[in-house]
C-alpha cells in the first residue's frame, strides 16, 4: 500500500506533463514545479494530503519564478 502513495502522484504529473505542449515556458515551469513538489510534499510527510497539497503549492510557485 505504500507504494501506492507514491505511484499515483508520478502517474498523476506523468500525465500532467503531456498535455503542457501548447504551454508557454514559465506555465510549464509553473505546473512542472507544482508536480514535482507534490511529491516531494507525498514523500517527506509520509503520503498526508496537506503535505502534498503544501508541497505543490510551494513547488508552483518556485517554478513560476525561476522563470522570469
Amino acid at each position: 500500500m505504500n507504494i501506492f502513495k507514491f505511484i499515483v502522484p508520478l502517474i498523476f504529473v506523468t500525465l500532467f506533463s503531456v498535455g503542457c505542449s501548447g504551454m508557454s515556458e514559465q506555465n510549464k515551469n509553473t505546473a512542472i514545479g507544482a508536480g514535482v513538489g507534490a511529491v516531494g510534499g507525498a514523500v517527506l510527510t509520509g503520503g498526508s494530503a496537506l503535505g502534498t497539497v503544501g508541497g505543490a503549492a510551494v513547488g508552483g510557485v518556485v517554478g513560476h519564478e525561476v522563470s522570469k
